[in-house]
């Protein structure tokens, strides 16, 4: 009887349909689940039947998903990740380079402080030239503390880089075996909208460590490259990252037998932010606070060398400059003494003539790649303020960037996302359709058994 056969239709399909909605709510809280539903289609009648149909069929499971906006997330989360991950850098050097009790300028004054102090009362004080010795190994130490703190974000970001190359090459060899799993799933047309989720959750981690550029092939698999175009995933191939070095990291990519060499400041998330924050800011930060100690250093030393302790006995060099990446990069030079302070211009005692020179010096004007041409005393000042103007730059950036991604979080949750009260309403759609096919069975049994009993 037909009338049966509609009815077990509809009562298996709203079965399928009761199915899906419980899946559903089952994972209202699951990150990254899409939701599905059944497609139910009217199964037409035998043709030439002059029947009114065969009932209902659920044709697919439908899987709501939205590529425009899961590409948005991507590209959002990519967005997030390179300001995200720059800003804490940042805000340790403003609290540093701009404390007052250990920023650079506050040392710098106290030193040419201390040198005025002896021309206006005694150049020949022992005292205040032991306060220009101190002073200067006060101003040394707070070059030195910088340089290592700079030293310090130095080798910390190397060891990040290297941590999110090892998490992205994770990122990517999942990616690749979902693939596969996906292409063969879909091949014998099984369910395969649980992989998808977990392949979009690993893209998206992916795509907060380096922006990436996402395509849909024809078998299911997506295929994954780097914005500057080169292959991370190829189907079921996996592309590997490899970081080489330890000072300055060189970072590859092989895939399929190539290897590529990659410019990490245009590979975009949290790879990008960081490489980038190396690149622009913490480097020529360094080289800024360098130049300053060189140059104070070389002044001050060759005014010195060229007055008189006493009588004709020249002065010696106060200071010792080493390299930027130096633990001590600034540093009083060893068993100097306050009489090897040569104040006198012309070798009589008392004489302030080579002093006033070393006090000029903060007023003479320093060149650098970072700054251009400053005064020596504004030198550490203008450093602070560019910092604080790149500083404030990322801010907006990373909110900016924030609201961008949460607006895109939202947009696909208003597609994919599970809606409670739309699955409560299913539920009681279908578990009405439901009862209503069992009635029917049960009318359609009624009758039956009248036709039989008829017949006897």
């Amino acid at each position: 009887m037909s009338i049966m056969n509609n009815a077990l239709s509809g009562a298996l399909a709203s079965q399928l349909a009761l199915s899906a909605s419980s899946q559903n709510i089952a994972n209202l809280q699951t990150k990254g689940y899409t939701r599905q539903s059944a497609l139910l289609t009217a199964v037409a009648p035998s043709s030439g039947s002059g029947g009114v149909g065969n009932g209902v069929s659920v044709s697919s499971l439908l899987r709501f998903s939205d590529d425009y906006k899961t590409q948005q997330l991507w590209r959002t989360n990519s967005q997030l990740g390179e300001a995200s991950q720059t800003q804490p850098y940042m805000t340790q050097l403003e609290k540093v380079m701009g404390d007052d009790e250990s920023n650079l300028s506050s040392g710098i004054d106290t030193f040419f402080a201390a040198l005025n102090a002896v021309a206006g009362v005694d150049p020949t004080s022992t005292p205040l030239r032991q306060q220009v010795v101190s002073t200067a190994n006060q101003m040394a130490e707070r070059f030195n503390s910088l340089n290592n703190v700079f030293s310090a974000q130095m080798q910390s970001i190397r060891q990040q880089r290297s941590a999110l190359v090892d998490s992205a090459n994770s990122s990517i060899a999942t990616i690749a075996s979902l693939n596969t799993q996906i292409a063969s799933g879909n091949a014998a047309g099984n369910n395969v909208s649980s992989l998808i989720d977990a392949r979009d959750q690993a893209i998206d981690s992916l795509a907060n460590q380096m922006a990436i550029e996402v395509s849909d092939q024809g078998d299911g698999s997506r295929n994954v490259s780097l914005k500057t175009g080169q292959s991370l995933v190829l189907g079921g191939i996996a592309g590997t990252l490899s970081a080489e070095g330890t000072s300055d990291q060189v970072f590859k990519l092989n895939i399929a037998g190539s290897s590529f060499t990659l410019d990490p400041t245009k590979a975009g998330g949290q790879l990008g932010g960081l490489s980038s924050y190396v690149q622009d800011t913490l480097k020529p930060m360094q080289q800024g606070v360098a130049e300053i100690a060189k140059t104070i250093a070389d002044k001050v030393n060759a005014t010195l060398t060229t007055g008189y302790t006493s009588g004709t006995t020249l002065g010696k060099p106060l200071f010792v400059f080493n390299a930027a990446g130096s633990s001590n990069m600034l540093q009083v030079a060893d068993n100097f003494q306050t009489a090897d302070l040569a104040f006198s211009g012309d070798g009589t005692p008392g004489d302030t003539g080579n002093l006033q020179k070393l006090v000029d010096i903060k007023n003479q004007s320093i060149t650098t790649a970072t700054l251009g041409t400053v005064l020596i005393g504004d030198a550490d000042t203008q450093l602070v303020g560019k910092l604080a103007v790149q500083s404030q730059q990322n801010k907006t950036a990373l909110s900016t960037a924030q609201s961008m991604r949460d607006q895109a979080d939202a947009d696909w949750q208003s597609t994919s996302g599970v809606n409670q009260d739309e699955e409560a309403v299913n539920l009681v759609e279908y578990q009405n359709m439901y009862q209503a096919n069992m009635k029917v069975m049960s009318v359609a049994n009624a009758l039956f058994d009248a036709t039989l009993a008829m017949m006897g």
